[in-house]
């Protein structure tokens, strides 16, 4: 799987940026002290999710998997994550950032059809 480095670079950034998309719509979707409890608890949740249920050997990550998973369900987990993130940001008012993050992950995935072959068949 020949990912380019721009397209790893650019998926590890969307990683972080939906991490905090996520906090930053658990914030704005929140009231009072909950708000504290959202904004930190989604993102490392979410990024617990994504280091702990992996595909065994993926070459795109370190090949290890705490959790081994079958590679749809690494795609869903991916696919909610990173959407989420974006669809976080569109939820808290930051439209632009919502959708451009929403085409970027677009363009990422459309980049590593190899994976997306690689993960459907695992």
């Amino acid at each position: 799987m020949g990912n380019a480095w721009w397209n790893l670079t650019l998926r590890f950034l969307l990683e972080l940026a939906a991490l905090l998309g996520l906090g930053i719509a658990s914030w704005a979707l929140s009231h009072d002290w909950w708000r504290w409890v959202a904004a930190l608890a989604i993102p490392l949740v979410a990024a617990a999710l994504w280091g702990t249920f992996a595909v065994l050997n993926d070459p795109s990550r370190s090949g290890r998997a705490p959790v081994p998973v079958p590679g749809a369900v690494r795609l869903v987990i991916e696919l909610v994550i990173l959407f989420g993130g974006a669809a976080g940001f569109y939820l808290a008012g930051q439209t632009t950032t919502g959708i451009v993050m929403a085409l970027l992950i677009v363009i990422s995935y459309a980049f590593s059809l190899d994976r997306l072959a690689w993960l459907l068949r695992q």
